[in-house]
């Protein structure tokens, strides 16, 4: 499973009814090939989801990775607390105070 941001939705019309979500964190960006029925299953979440946790299949090519996903789940809910340690950043040049 992972989780990360969600930046980008295409449906291509060439693609059958597959969407595609380009989704990205601090360590990567990933490509979710989600298919028709997933997406009729689960629309609102496909549609309206700022972060995704994701299950499925992991495929690479080279240094892109798609995820074929079995599952999504919303976790925009979460986005207000990414990098809330409670203490003050620390910029290790001085800078960002």
């Amino acid at each position: 499973m992972t989780a990360r941001l969600v930046l980008v939705r295409q449906r291509a019309g060439c693609a059958n009814g597959v969407m595609f979500i380009f989704i990205e964190d601090e360590t990567g960006a990933a490509n979710l090939v989600v298919w028709p029925s997933l997406r009729e299953k689960q629309r609102q979440i496909v549609h309206g989801a700022h972060m995704l946790a994701v299950e499925g299949r992991v495929q690479r090519e080279g240094l892109v990775v798609h995820i074929v996903t079995d599952k999504l789940i919303d976790r925009s809910d979460q986005l207000a607390s990414i990098g809330d340690t409670g203490e003050d950043f620390q910029s290790p040049h001085g800078r960002g105070r």
